[in-house]
């Protein structure tokens, strides 16, 4: 009996995410994967839930989507130059970048934690491209503010080179070190970069996978989490002060790509199994989801 009702709760799942699943076939679907989300160092259970991401990944490419996967690794960055004796300086929630911090992002963004992401999609055969914004200036930035260091914020994404691998059925897996004049190498925020490039490829979604579970009402209460907010209520929570500190460029980004051409985007945590799938294909959602206008 109990085998019975598994099977058929199981078909129950299968039967919500079909209109789905129809809706979302073809479109773009941008994922920006945080370095909070990933595993630590020899953290077996985070490298599960890495395996668990990926998993969902492929089985989005299977369903006839087309994800695109930007990540982040702050606190892997932040590992490494305690490792090296190296103290790091943030203003307005932006790591100042001098050259030797530039070098720890490329080594840990683009040798280590893409290297990571793709390995675990590629597990399931070969769908994953691993890229970096300068390979193919497929970013390209420009400083922010000197104070700042090298740190760029996205001018313009060489979607020509995206389609390309899109088309192609390819998965791009991108860390977020941009280029500009002369070829210099610029650290860029991994959230406004997935915006650039969701807003860039006119995506339906753009999901952020962090390590809470959505915008509270009461930051420190998980009872109050908002599952929808049109982008106006979410500016004013943010000059409220409700959404603050690391969340403020999670948040900003939604709106600025929602109010960009990209119809919908999510806030979720990533630590969850099967976050991607049960925020995307079920009713009720798991995250919180931002839109133009008011539902």
């Amino acid at each position: 009996m109990t085998a019975h009702v598994d099977a058929a709760a199981k078909a129950a799942v299968l039967a919500e995410a079909l209109p789905y699943i129809r809706k979302f076939l073809g479109k773009v679907v941008v994922v920006k994967y945080g370095g909070n989300a990933l595993a630590a160092e020899g953290d077996a259970g985070g490298a599960d839930a890495l395996a668990s991401f990926a998993a969902d990944v492929v089985l989005m490419r299977s369903v006839g989507m087309r994800p695109v996967v930007v990540h982040g690794g702050g606190p892997q960055i932040g590992d490494l130059m305690a490792r090296l004796g190296l103290d790091p300086e943030f203003r307005d929630g932006l790591r100042v970048t001098d050259a030797a911090t530039l070098e720890v992002a490329r080594m840990v963004l683009v040798g280590k934690v893409n290297r990571d992401i793709v390995t675990a999609v590629n597990a399931h055969g070969p769908l994953a491209l691993g890229l970096s914004g300068e390979d193919g200036r497929l970013l390209v930035v420009k400083q922010r503010d000197p104070a700042l260091g090298f740190v760029g914020d996205v001018t313009a994404v060489n979607t020509e080179l995206l389609c390309g691998l899109l088309d192609q059925e390819l998965i791009p897996v991108i860390a977020t070190i941009g280029v500009g004049d002369g070829g210099q190498a610029f650290n860029v925020n991994a959230d406004t970069a997935a915006a650039a490039i969701a807003s860039s490829l006119a995506a339906e979604k753009l999901v952020y996978l962090t390590d809470v579970e959505g915008i509270r009402r009461d930051v420190d209460d998980p009872g109050t989490r908002i599952s929808v907010l049109s982008a106006d209520e979410a500016e004013s929570l943010i000059e409220a002060h409700i959404v603050s500190d690391g969340m403020v460029p999670k948040v900003r980004s939604c709106v600025d790509a929602v109010r960009d051409g990209v119809a919908v985007a999510h806030i979720l945590d990533g630590r969850v199994p099967q976050a991607l799938l049960l925020e995307l294909f079920t009713s009720e959602g798991i995250g919180t989801m931002i839109t133009e206008a008011p539902q």
